[in-house]
């Protein structure tokens, strides 16, 4: 009887490291995957604060590119597609 005692101990001992181990390596592995959400979400909150901070300053730059920009469209436009005196190909 204390040989069967012994062994359902040393059976329960066994069997309480091994669900020790995997909670320990479920542990880890939530660990890890939590901290891959948590530097994604740092990701995103740092994209919103960086729009939210260059938005207003963008706001004046933007018509001085528009007026640039339709100033180089018109240039473009009064430029003519082939040179002067070339013949069309055949």
């Amino acid at each position: 009887m204390w040989w069967f005692l012994a062994a359902a101990l040393a059976l329960q001992l066994y069997f309480v490291q091994e669900l020790l181990a995997a909670l320990l390596l479920f542990t880890l592995a939530f660990a890890v995957l939590a901290g891959l959400a948590l530097v994604f979400f740092l990701a995103e909150r740092a994209g919103q604060v960086s729009l939210a901070w260059v938005e207003p300053r963008t706001r004046s730059v933007v018509p001085k590119l528009r007026e640039r920009a339709l100033g180089l469209l018109e240039d473009l436009s009064k430029k003519p597609f082939r040179r002067p005196r070339s013949e069309t190909a055949q």
